[in-house]
């Protein structure tokens, strides 16, 4: 994840922003440009419109910061502004509407104005939403939005396939967010997928109840970007490797699919995981089918090319004194959505896991990354890089 900076003051934002707090500027998020832009309001066709005083919205060149308040200065918010048109100082030239999902305050991304989708590029994928005229439920469905998009910005920053349901009704992503039954109508919402339809309970998004089933479960991460993006491991699994004609190549690293996957779980609960796991898994469900190492390990990929491009952003490096090697440092000066080789991206990613989860102790607080990378894990990381870069060996026949 990048960060932004308001086009009209040059405060520092954050993805989901929708106003900047030192301007006021509204803000949306343009997935083809990907910005998070200063929005001015526009007239229907064309042009910006005027602002209270008459004065039109301030032109600058490309690159450069408007002068002066901006004709959005009140800080409308994509709630107050969800039938407005807009046009982004990131994209001048087109004007915007906001996803209608904004009239909840559940999305600030943009969809152009000329395009006959109501909603955004992620939330076309949604299929299911809970009925949001429970407060409680509305507030848990924001918390899961918020994720889903943080999922979506590494799927379009990776350029990976990706058509929903109304493209693709057999096999496009979609997006199922269920709230339980009561509990004499039935069990409740598990988390999971079957061809290319994701289902995320929405209990999960209460915090009380994600801690308890990750200690029931003995799960070191459980969060809600978390399961996006384990469960889209699932999805392009069908896309890249059964689609893609790499089964052959995807076996060889993480083992045969085709063994029973519902006795493979139901062996994994009943006996847990091997005594030597960590020697070759990234976590204990890992072990438990071949396309579970294989999503478990698509995750882990998208969390670590994610906060390395975050910490790029703030430019953060490792030099710890004490490191007289020199084995520790490490600079992120790349850009790990685009690295082809694996290498670099683990010489920056363990110094700073080791700096991270070092401070997170210091608060007292649990480690952020707390998995063990062994080289064959790494492997398989490159095998994740090399199927999404395209940078795989012809697939044999």
């Amino acid at each position: 994840m990048r960060l932004f900076n308001c086009e009209v003051c040059g405060q520092l934002l954050y993805f989901e922003n929708t106003r900047c707090e030192s301007c006021g500027a509204t803000l949306g998020y343009v997935p083809g440009v990907n910005r998070l832009s200063a929005l001015d309001p526009a007239e229907p066709g064309g042009g910006v419109a005027q602002d209270a005083t008459g004065a039109a919205a301030t032109q600058q060149a490309a690159g450069q910061a408007a002068e002066g308040p901006a004709p959005n200065a009140q800080g409308t918010t994509p709630s107050q502004a969800a039938g407005q048109l807009w046009r982004p100082r990131a994209d001048r030239e087109r004007s915007y509407r906001f996803c209608a999902n904004a009239a909840h305050d559940a999305c600030n991304w943009l969809v152009p104005e000329e395009a006959a989708e109501e909603f955004c590029l992620a939330c076309r994928h949604n299929r299911t939403i809970p009925d949001l005229s429970n407060p409680e439920h509305a507030a848990q469905w924001r918390k899961i939005e918020s994720a889903k998009r943080r999922a979506m910005y590494s799927f379009l920053r990776l350029r990976l396939p990706l058509r929903n349901r109304l493209e693709d009704p057999e096999e496009g992503l979609a997006f199922d967010f269920l709230a339980d039954p009561p509990e004499e109508h039935g069990p409740r919402v598990m988390t999971g997928h079957d061809n290319g339809l994701i289902t995320l309970a929405l209990v999960e998004a209460d915090d009380a109840e994600r801690v308890k089933r990750r200690e029931s479960m003995g799960e070191p991460y459980r969060t809600l970007l978390g399961h996006f993006r384990h469960e889209s491991g699932h999805y392009f699994w069908d896309r890249l490797v059964r689609d893609g004609g790499r089964l052959e190549e995807c076996r060889a690293i993480f083992g045969d699919d085709s063994q029973d996957y519902g006795a493979a779980l139901q062996r994994h609960y009943n006996e847990g995981p091997p005594a030597n796991w960590q020697e070759n898994f990234v976590s204990t469900y890992a072990t438990a089918h071949p396309w579970e190492d294989f999503a478990e390990t698509w995750a882990h990929y998208l969390h670590i090319i994610d906060t390395l491009e975050m910490a790029r952003a703030f430019g953060i490096g490792i030099d710890p004194r004490a490191d007289r090697t020199g084995e520790m440092s490490a600079e992120v000066d790349f850009d790990p959505y685009r690295a082809t080789e694996i290498q670099p991206v683990m010489d920056a990613w363990v110094p700073l896991t080791a700096a991270v989860n070092s401070l997170n102790r210091c608060m007292g607080a649990p480690d952020l990354y707390p998995f063990v990378l062994s080289p064959a894990v790494v492997e398989k990381l490159a095998f994740i890089q090399s199927l999404v870069r395209g940078t795989l060996p012809a697939g044999k026949a």
